[in-house]
């Protein structure tokens, strides 16, 4: 999750290197908590993977009306993704016993490899509407940009990411590894900077910040109950910035407008 990569080279590998390894998720929480039944419209992206046919957990996404899952576009690019995308809303995926939904995945047409505003986002289309759970409610055009200018973002704001992917790294004999738990979690960061099409957040843990990881793109960034951001990618070992796409940009509301 390097903020050096393009979103391509960067973004799209997070997605190959989870598949890498193991097939674990793509973009995860870090030193986050299981969410049980709380954030119930955040789902996880199932594919099948290329190495041993089983299903696994690769992306993240929110609900946000009864027919469409907000994600990020980055989650199309991943060879085991197609244009027809399955996810679950169970807290924790098990193969075989987790309800699956499946619909057609779309990328934002602005989509790019811009590092200001790559207008990485996607969505994936259900033919039925989804009656039990509660969509989430999607920050308007200008959200974030309004609340900075009247003061009230500060580097004290807190923000939680939820998400499906890995949780935080450890040193082992063989180096650094992480863990596929495919179990909604969340986490709490706080506000670092904001940018045209960025916003980025602090999750060093020798702060008390925590954020996502490797299996956590595409899935949501609230403030207060709101979305304003999608994962999009990071640092490589998931201890520094938790980066997001923000949906209250002029582009993202022109993509979003017709699916909410």
């Amino acid at each position: 999750m390097a903020t050096t990569r393009t979103r391509r080279a960067g973004s799209a590998l997070l997605c190959l290197a989870a598949a890498v390894l193991l097939a674990g998720p793509v973009q995860a929480i870090t030193y986050g908590t299981p969410t049980g039944a709380d954030y119930g419209n955040v789902a996880g992206l199932v594919g099948v993977s290329p190495f041993n046919g089983e299903l696994f957990v690769y992306c993240s996404g929110t609900l946000i009306s009864s027919t469409v899952v907000l994600t990020a576009a980055h989650c199309g690019d991943v060879p085991f993704a197609g244009e027809s995308v399955c996810v679950t809303f169970n807290p924790v995926f098990v193969e075989g016993r987790s309800k699956l939904y499946c619909g057609t995945f779309t990328a934002s047409p602005y989509y790019s490899g811009s590092q200001n505003d790559p207008n990485d986002l996607g969505v994936i289309v259900f033919d039925k509407p989804i009656r039990d759970i509660q969509p989430a409610t999607l920050a308007t055009e200008g959200y974030l940009d309004d609340l900075r200018r009247t003061g009230q973002l500060t580097q004290e704001t807190e923000f939680v990411s939820v998400g499906f992917g890995d949780t935080e790294f450890t040193n082992g004999p063989g180096g650094k590894t992480n863990t596929h738990p495919w179990t909604r979690m969340y986490a709490v960061g706080r506000f670092n900077a904001l940018g045209p099409g960025y916003l980025r957040l602090t999750q060093n843990p020798a702060t008390g910040d925590a954020g996502s990881c490797n299996g956590d793109s595409g899935g949501p960034i609230f403030l207060d109950g709101v979305l304003v951001g999608v994962i999009s990618t990071g640092d490589t070992f998931c201890r520094a910035t938790n980066v997001a796409q923000r949906v209250d940009t002029p582009e993202a509301q022109a993509f979003l407008s017709p699916y909410v």
